[in-house]
């Protein structure tokens, strides 16, 4: 073996072969990357294999190879968005039974696959701490719903962590879906079937209101214009063809629909429909009366049962290109540039301080003195005296350095607008771009309302009488600047919107943190960090003047306490000249904006120190 050869190389080649010929796609691109694991267009991303090929490594290799090969082969995805439905639980669920679907398919017809998908399965079992949760509420229903349609279709028990997400929701889906889950086996091996007896399944859970429209009812004459086209391709000659022409144009007719259905075979599968099928969601009830048979809805927050809300109805979860024109976008963020140009120097200082201490913990380091590796250019002269000499090599190693999301969630609130918003969006783009270089990803949300002093939920409050502690009464506006998987060169232009005249009302903290929580729950990455931004406490006129005068303040303190204690994402808060510290464990007052960017950098560097005291004392620093 030649001295620059990886050891991998080999197993990475056979396994990239193989996987194509499971998925019958010799033209399929297969690629190994640190990225978390993917499928997209004609090609496929594994997880990266070390030259010491560990078998955690090689195990969870080939079962996402597998898993995703299956998917390729058993899945089409014309006839998956035909079924698919509107509602995001509802969706969730549809997703997951489909890839337990093509898994289960697999194993049935290769059974040498089911254990590669077991080691993938309890590896993303372990890193999301299934075997931790206790309550079926903090487990994901769509992921359980997803095991047990794989548990039930093999025989196979799930393993250890993904056993205890499948039995915390058993029960439930056995007693609500029982009598439709017996026709699990024979719906399996056509997509149409199964994606019908899903919908079915998701109805019995009692989301029926988000699967939308019956896609078979669509267009009442396709049955007869399909009898038709049957009996035609029956009778090649009825058109009296003579010279055998008509019976070759029906064999070419067959051969075209064969090859069309083998490009629909071959259709794209993005990673955000496998990463939303392997995430899934906190089970959340539907909304409306159930019936007696059906489980009571779910509270609106998970951190307070008693939290109301008088009409969600007007709330919205919007992008930021969305609330504005593009040319109104790019105008908006150039008057951010100017007005902040001054202040780019010291953040700029601030997040390369910050680049070079994160990339310092993420550079390899070597082992000497070994038997074999790379020759070790210090004992150069030793070799050349007595090439016989022993451990003259050294190594690699990889410094373990778990994958991060980082959400900056900032308010939005009318007490921000001039300098304080305008320094927060500098601040979250620049740290934005330089998390990025250290491949850990930014999400950037804001949170504000759509109305002063109430919005439609107010007005229908005043028809129906003013009934008497009605809960929040504003509508809420919350804001993606940007997605965690967006590149930062397309999010760019969309921290302009801050800068929009009319953007920033009330805010409305708790609902806001929750949001933001629940959407960082859903990640796939290993660790995450929330870092809120706020000048003050919850304050929305028309909710505290018909509820108790400490409803929203209640409300922010359940929350951070439900985050906290779950333990799932990091916390972290800055005030900007307001005391958060008697809400957040970890947090930091400021009383100058102009401190914005130092709080932000130091609070983020000191929760990357790998020494645990060290990163202590730097949370507990006071910046100013």
């Amino acid at each position: 073996m030649a001295q620059n050869d990886n050891p991998a190389d080999p197993f990475k080649k056979a396994l990239a072969d193989a996987t194509k010929v499971l998925a019958e796609d010799p033209d399929l691109a297969v690629s190994y990357s640190v990225d978390p694991p993917g499928m997209s267009g004609e090609s496929v991303r594994l997880p990266q294999i070390t030259r010491r090929m560990t078998r955690e490594e090689v195990m969870l290799a080939r079962g996402t190879a597998d898993s995703f090969a299956l998917r390729r082969k058993y899945h089409d995805e014309n006839t998956f968005r035909r079924y698919a439905p509107e509602g995001q639980m509802a969706r969730d669920i549809y997703e997951a039974m489909e890839m337990a679907r093509c898994e289960a398919v697999g194993a049935r017809d290769m059974p040498g696959t089911a254990g590669n998908i077991d080691a993938k399965i309890a590896h993303e079992a372990a890193r999301r701490g299934y075997a931790q949760i206790k309550d079926a509420s903090e487990a994901p229903l769509a992921v359980a719903a997803g095991y047990l349609v794989r548990h039930l279709a093999t025989g196979r028990p799930p393993p250890p962590g993904a056993d205890n997400v499948m039995e915390l929701w058993r029960g439930f889906i056995e007693e609500q879906a029982g009598g439709t889950l017996d026709g699990l086996k024979a719906a399996l091996a056509d997509q149409s079937n199964f994606a019908r007896f899903t919908r079915q399944v998701i109805t019995d859970l009692g989301y029926g209101d988000q699967i939308g429209d019956d896609p078979d009812q669509d267009d009442p004459d396709a049955d007869e214009d399909a009898e038709d086209q049957a009996e035609e391709q029956e009778n090649p000659d009825a058109q009296g063809n003579e010279d055998g022409q008509s019976e070759d144009a029906s064999e070419a007719s067959a051969e075209q629909s064969q090859d069309a259905q083998d490009d629909q075979s071959q259709a794209q599968v993005s990673m955000d429909d496998l990463a939303d099928t392997e995430l899934g969601e906190e089970a959340e009830m539907p909304d409306g009366d159930a019936e007696m048979d059906m489980p009571p809805p779910m509270p609106i927050s998970d951190a307070d049962p008693n939290y109301t809300v008088y009409n969600a109805e007007f709330d919205e979860e919007i992008k930021a290109e969305d609330l504005a024109e593009p040319a109104e976008l790019e105008r908006l963020r150039a008057y951010l540039d100017q007005q902040l140009d001054p202040l780019k120097g010291a953040v700029g200082r601030l997040a390369n301080k910050l680049q070079r201490r994160l990339l310092a913990q993420q550079n390899r380091s070597w082992l000497f003195d070994m038997d074999e590796g790379i020759l070790d250019a210090a004992r150069l002269a030793r070799i050349v005296a007595n090439p016989t000499v022993p451990l003259a090599y050294k190594q690699e190693k990889d410094t373990e350095f778990r994958d991060t999301v980082v959400t900056l969630l900032l308010d939005n609130s009318g007490s921000m607008r001039g300098r304080p918003i305008s320094i927060a969006a500098i601040c979250a783009d620049i740290l934005a771009r330089t998390l990025e270089r250290c491949n850990v990803k930014v999400e950037i949300l804001g949170f504000t309302t759509r109305a002063w002093k109430g919005g439609q939920a107010r007005e229908k409050w005043l028809q129906d009488g003013r009934p008497q502690l009605p809960g929040r009464l504003n509508d809420l506006r919350h804001i993606i600047y940007k997605s965690a998987d967006a590149p930062w060169r397309r999010a760019r232009p969309n921290l302009g919107l801050m800068m929009k005249e009319g953007l920033l009302k009330e805010n409305i903290d708790g609902e806001a943190l929750e949001w933001a929580h629940r959407r960082l729950t859903n990640r796939r990455e290993a660790r995450k960090i929330l870092m809120v931004i706020s000048d003050g406490a919850p304050v929305d006129d028309s909710t505290l003047s018909v509820n108790p005068a400490n409803f929203l303040e209640k409300h922010l303190r359940d929350v951070i306490r439900m985050v906290e204690r779950k333990k799932a994402v990091e916390l972290i808060a800055i005030g900007i000249g307001h005391d958060v510290t008697r809400y957040y464990q970890h947090a930091v007052t400021i009383t100058d904006v102009e401190q914005l960017a130092g709080a932000m950098t130091e609070q983020l560097a000191a929760l990357f120190e790998s020494d645990p005291n060290k990163r202590r004392r730097a949370m507990m620093r006071r910046t100013g």
